[in-house]
């Protein structure tokens, strides 16, 4: 697999480069180009927020993995490399050294690689950061540029997402009133009457004489007397008892949502501050 371009090198810087099982290995910072055939041939790579490394990272077989860059070197590999100075080029001894420790053939014919000085062939001048040959307005101090677009000033913008909740109206199910009729015993107690016969004698005397003479001496007599009772008479109605009916009243209660935001973080990578630890 050959080199990118200048162009394509360029325009990775700023991105994230990651090793074969797609782990991060740093920010690439700067391209270094060969001075002898213009192509970009390592990338510094800076990893870490306060004690910052920075390693050099061949370029030969990097290609592009959607907004990042693969490179087939892994993630101990990269930060076990030498410690070279990123102060724009590299010698051959630094070189030599760099390609024994990533297993790659050097030869000692191979010109020093460096950053170019914005000449043809010797590599693009750091002040000209999206290399179309005119200096930015941006200070020497803003390093690379922004992975959104080209650096446009030394302040870049931190944003995170925030939760609003608020409430909707759905219907949450219904209710409805349904009669059915059901039978059950009932037992009541009522009071009923009847006639029974009671036997009265009573003594003659002048005032029934005249009645109890009045017939034959002595007879065969019957007499019937019809006896009476009450019995129980049921009868059913329907009677109104009361009147039911559906109403809805609001009740509140609270209830926790829970949903993932997404929030930048800014790292700071001080170049300076390495090259002191280095020393």
């Amino acid at each position: 697999m050959s080199a990118p371009s200048i162009e394509t090198a360029q325009a990775w810087q700023g991105r994230t480069m990651v090793d074969p099982a797609g782990d991060k290995l740093g920010t690439i910072d700067a391209i270094y180009l060969d001075d002898e055939t213009g192509q970009p041939e390592w990338a510094t790579v800076t990893s870490g927020l306060f004690a910052a490394k920075t390693a050099f990272v061949p370029l030969a077989q990097a290609q592009a993995t959607g907004d990042s860059v693969q490179v087939p070197y892994d993630k101990q590999q990269v930060t076990d490399a030498p410690s070279m100075e990123a102060d724009g080029s590299l010698s051959q001894e630094d070189e030599a050294e760099l390609y024994r420790h990533y297993g790659l053939d050097y030869s000692e014919h191979r010109s020093d690689s460096g950053l170019p000085a914005g000449t043809a062939g010797q590599g693009i001048d750091p002040r000209d950061r999206d290399g179309d040959g005119v200096d930015d307005d941006v200070p020497d101090t803003a390093v690379g540029r922004d992975t959104s677009g080209p650096t446009t000033d030394q302040a870049m913008t931190r944003s995170e997402e925030e939760l609003h909740v608020g409430t909707q109206t759905r219907e949450r199910g219904r209710a409805r009133l349904r009669k059915y009729v059901t039978t059950e015993q009932q037992t009541v107690t009522v009071p009923v009457q009847r006639e029974e016969v009671r036997v009265e004698r009573e003594p003659i005397t002048d005032a029934n004489l005249d009645a109890a003479t009045s017939g034959p001496a002595i007879s065969e007599e019957e007499h019937e007397v019809t006896l009476h009772e009450e019995e129980p008479v049921v009868e059913k109605r329907a009677v109104p008892k009361e009147r039911v009916r559906l109403d809805t009243e609001t009740v509140t209660e609270e209830r926790q949502v829970a949903e993932e935001v997404r929030k930048e973080q800014i790292q700071v990578d001080d170049q300076d501050q390495l090259r002191r630890d280095q020393r």
